[in-house]
């Protein structure tokens, strides 16, 4: 699994989702967003057409092909990743972990004071140029994602930062991990693995893989990368040596969102999310051998706070205001009411819904206008007109979405409108999902952005870069610039916490802060509906689980 949240750059589009099977109208089943709940056309490798090219769309073209560099933390990259990358552990449909036996024969726990980890490496396991897979690539990982070294631009450290040592077990195919205290999510470390040729200095961590992808280690290889057309083909490795994965390729290729009902039908594509897209939907559902799944979504929305020095958000009261003018539960309504009954506002940073760890805290900082307009009066920003000026400089707040979304134009016209009651101008901009992150937010060129993230198995881990203060003028992910030491603090206790229970604790200590903090206001949580063509089968809405590109294909 990742070790951050990756950010997805544009919220999906919105509306209506009618029932699964491309059948009629109503609202998802309450069973079908239940978390462990898969929807993926189940089917025995005998009953899967040997070859064939998997064509599936990305939402933008990554910065950059290594996802622990900054300019790297894409979904799309972590769709790419799955299939070509050693995952230690893999996401299972009930939110948890388990250990991918392609990779490792077994990772344990074999001290706790200190805490050690010893991993042996499956001995077939080598990378794409032949080198074999061993505890150097460990030790090199962590050596540039503990943060010691500035120069390296990576987008967390969370758990490497508390490694004290790497080093090699009985043989070159065991690496024991000594920590230096106590990390609890341990088992979402070194996912996706990339080689110590990629790891051992900052210019080739942040630069050799940026138009490229040159090793890989799993039953795919990157064939080719088009930056021109923005695709990336995989090719079936027969160097692979777990079970050979049925299909032939797969083709990842940077749409519009708007354009992929129609590239299904024409048959460019066979398969893309949905999510609630009203239009996306009936489009799927009035096109000849396509349906559509459901499972519960991996990815929140949100809208996120510049507070970065010197930004009109800056001030902590002032962005507590504008959180509280935000209606949540309206929005949720407006966005996947009629998708799912009695639809509540996503309440956690942390923790997905439906997951044990999940408290809904955001009554720390409750959806109030009339106390939000008593603050902004008693900051001295007075009303004139439909518009609150202080010191001769209107109110006004820029709000960046991603080009092609309805949902994003959805939401960003609804939080105009709801902050204009309150005398807030609100300047809307929408900008290409590719442009949206580097030229924008990474930037902290905004004042209010709308994104999502995806959650993980290891929430705290996931979380740290993002809700973490930055690192000097590394912000990690924490691209409002908002946080304070005690966040840092009980992040960082829940990571060296070994008790599961204790640790989702203090992480919801924390997100109460976060809350208060006004770090970002989290909208609702998207259903996971994606279309398809009916023969595809292994694949689909996997929910919480990793997709599985072994057995994915096409039935015979």
């Amino acid at each position: 699994m990742k070790v951050r949240l990756v950010a997805l750059l544009a919220l999906g589009a919105v509306l209506l989702l009618a029932g699964c099977g491309g059948g009629g109208g109503g609202a998802v089943s309450n069973q079908s967003q239940t978390l462990g709940h898969i929807d993926i056309n189940p089917q025995p490798r005998d009953n899967i057409r040997d070859g064939g090219a998997l064509r599936l769309p990305m939402d933008i073209f990554t910065g950059n092909f290594n996802i622990n560099e900054v300019d790297g933390a894409t979904g799309s990259l972590g769709q790419i990743d799955n299939a070509v990358l050693p995952e230690m552990f893999t996401g299972s449909a009930d939110g948890g972990l388990k250990l991918n036996t392609d990779y490792l024969t077994s990772a344990s726990i074999t001290s706790t004071s200190p805490q050690v980890i010893s991993y042996v490496i499956n001995p077939k396991a080598t990378w794409s140029d032949g080198t074999p897979i061993t505890w150097r690539d460990f030790q090199a990982y962590w050596q540039a994602l503990n943060g010691t070294n500035p120069s390296y631009q990576i987008a967390g450290t969370s758990g490497y930062d508390d490694i004290a040592s790497v080093t090699r077990g009985a043989d070159d195919k065991q690496a024991i991990v000594t920590f230096r205290k106590p990390f609890g999510e341990w088992q979402g470390l070194f996912s996706p693995l990339t080689p110590a040729s990629l790891n051992s200095n900052p210019a080739t961590f942040n630069d050799a893989w940026r138009t490229s992808s040159p090793v890989s280690a799993g039953p795919f290889t990157v064939r080719s990368i088009d930056l021109t057309t923005k695709t990336v083909a995989l090719a079936r490795d027969p160097r692979w040596w777990g079970t050979p994965a049925k299909l032939d390729q797969i083709i990842f290729k940077v749409y519009d969102t708007a354009a992929e009902p129609d590239a299904l039908a024409n048959n460019e594509l066979d398969y893309f999310p949905i999510f609630a897209d009203l239009d996306l939907f009936r489009r799927a559902q009035r096109t000849p051998g396509v349906v559509v799944r459901n499972a519960p979504g991996r990815i929140s929305d949100n809208v996120t706070f510049n507070g970065s020095a010197g930004s009109v958000l800056a001030d902590l009261q002032l962005r507590q205001a504008i959180a509280q003018g935000i209606n949540r539960q309206e929005i949720a309504r407006r966005v996947i009411g009629q998708i799912v009954p009695d639809v509540q506002p996503d309440g956690s940073h942390l923790y997905a819904p439906g997951s044990k760890e999940y408290q809904d805290n955001a009554g720390a900082l409750p959806y109030d206008p009339a106390h939000a307009q008593q603050t902004l009066d008693s900051l001295g920003w007075v009303r004139q007109g439909n518009t609150r000026v202080k010191n001769g400089k209107p109110l006004s707040l820029r709000l960046i979405y991603g080009l092609g979304s309805s949902t994003g134009e959805n939401v960003a016209k609804t939080v105009q409108n709801e902050l204009g009651q309150l005398g807030v101008a609100v300047v809307l901009k929408s900008v290409s999902q590719n442009d949206l992150f580097p030229m924008y937010i990474d930037r902290g060129d905004f004042d209010v952005a709308l994104f999502g993230w995806e959650s993980t198995p290891t929430p705290l881990s996931s979380s740290a870069g993002v809700y973490q203060l930055p690192l000097g003028n590394n912000v990690r992910e924490n691209y409002g610039r908002v946080g304070t030491p005690q966040i840092d603090g009980l992040i960082a206790q829940g990571l060296a916490e070994l008790d599961d229970t204790q640790r989702a604790v203090l992480g919801n200590q924390a997100d109460r802060l976060l809350w208060q903090q006004a770090h970002s206001v989290i909208l609702y949580a998207r259903p996971g509906a994606v279309a398809e063509r009916s023969n595809l089968a292994n694949f689909g809405a996997s929910g919480f689980a990793d997709p599985d590109y072994i057995d994915a294909g096409f039935v015979k």
